[in-house]
């Protein structure tokens, strides 16, 4: 799914990135802060999860893939 479509569309997705969240390290609040913005999100999955840049970006692509499959996306 082209990430367009996912930042234009942010509030509901945001609902399938908390499904993917892992003890809560991010919260509802980074979020609504992160807006869809991708470059952010990595920033803050990096951040919390203390791994590379590369990780997030394979975790975030993971994500991305399973919104075209529909497998999140309602």
């Amino acid at each position: 799914m082209d990430w367009n479509r996912i930042e234009g569309n942010w509030t509901q997705f945001k609902g399938s990135a908390n499904q993917q969240r892992e003890r809560g390290r991010i919260t509802d609040d980074h979020l609504d802060a992160v807006a869809g913005e991708r470059d952010t999100l990595i920033g803050k999955i990096q951040e919390y999860y203390g791994i590379t840049r590369e990780q997030a970006e394979g975790l975030l692509s993971e994500w991305q893939g399973h919104q075209k499959k529909g497998h999140f996306a309602r």
